[in-house]
């Protein structure tokens, strides 16, 4: 899989099913979308889905292929991008999952299984930082996050932002320049109080 995308849990939860189309594309309002190769930006990302979500994607297209624990999508979402499903035994529970995979590299598919697999297999409930940003981006409505234009310094445009209450009034903020505050604020409240690192 491409360095620049590393294998990355986009969402604390299981996704219904509108919450499983929505996380599709949660970069829809990405600067010139679909004018770029965009393989990097997806490829690695995965999430939590509920049962009638996996099966209701294996019904609608012949998938491209299938394997034991695993199904792609025949439609491409770019490049060589594809949604990969997953159906794993985790802890002795049957579990669902949704990912991106670059399918130009063969291993992808297996490595994000077992990413998948390792991270749900923690032996304390935990998140980190980055997957708090993460989950911060994936359930913030459109109309309150975005990237950053021609106002912002050319080093940082592009840069996903979010809306943040800072002294009685909103701002836009680099999604990453979130403070402690602002992201436990941002987060629902199980989440909030969740360690960030977990022992081996």
């Amino acid at each position: 899989m491409n360095p620049t995308s590393p294998i990355r849990k986009i969402y604390q939860g299981m996704a219904d099913r509108g919450q499983m189309f929505r996380l599709f594309d949660r970069h829809a309002q990405r600067p010139d979308r679909w004018q770029n190769d965009d393989s990097a930006l997806l490829a690695g990302e995965w999430f939590e889905i509920a049962q009638p979500g996996h099966d209701y994607m294996l019904g609608i297209l012949p998938p491209l292929w299938m394997r034991a624990e695993m199904f792609a999508l025949s439609e491409f979402l770019t490049g060589s991008v594809t949604s990969v499903f997953f159906r794993l035994s985790i802890d002795g529970c049957i579990r669902y999952f949704h990912g991106y995979c670059d399918l130009s590299d063969r291993g992808s598919p297996e490595r994000m299984r077992a990413a998948m697999v390792e991270r749900e297999s923690w032996p304390v409930k935990a998140i980190t930082h980055e997957e708090r940003l993460e989950h911060i981006w994936s359930s913030t409505h459109d109309d309150y996050r975005g990237y950053a234009g021609e106002l912002w310094l050319p080093e940082h445009r592009g840069k996903r932002t979010v809306l943040v209450y800072d002294r009685g009034r909103t701002v836009l903020k680099l999604l990453d320049d979130l403070t402690n505050e602002e992201i436990a604020a941002k987060l629902p409240v199980h989440l909030r109080h969740l360690p960030t690192n977990v022992a081996a």
